[in-house]
């Protein structure tokens, strides 16, 4: 999956939850990050650089990982025990947001 493709779909599933509250980066390696600002009202949600940027929690995954949690084909519990998911920062706010990408 694109990069612009998987911030799309992020951005319609913020839009149906109510603000996260947190800023969030999925680091999906070489194909680049999306950084999704909870702090602001919309949530602003974009393509970034990796280096420089601070958020709450940092979620390590590929980006057709990725896409498979935003459609729901792979639980986020499963993805972080078997090592496709990396959860760097507050584990809360992952849970918080695997809850927003489950509905």
């Amino acid at each position: 999956m694109s990069l612009e493709s998987l911030t799309e779909q992020l951005k319609s599933q913020a839009a149906l939850n109510p603000p996260l509250g947190y800023r969030v980066l999925f680091d999906l390696g070489e194909e680049g990050a999306i950084l999704w600002d909870g702090k602001e009202t919309p949530a602003e949600i974009a393509p970034v650089e990796v280096n420089g940027i601070e958020a709450d929690t940092t979620l390590r995954i590929s980006p057709d990982q990725l896409g498979n949690l935003i459609d729901g084909s792979l639980d986020p519990t499963l993805a972080y025990m078997t090592g496709k998911l990396k959860i760097e920062g507050s584990m809360g706010v992952a849970m918080k947001l695997a809850t927003m990408l489950g509905d």
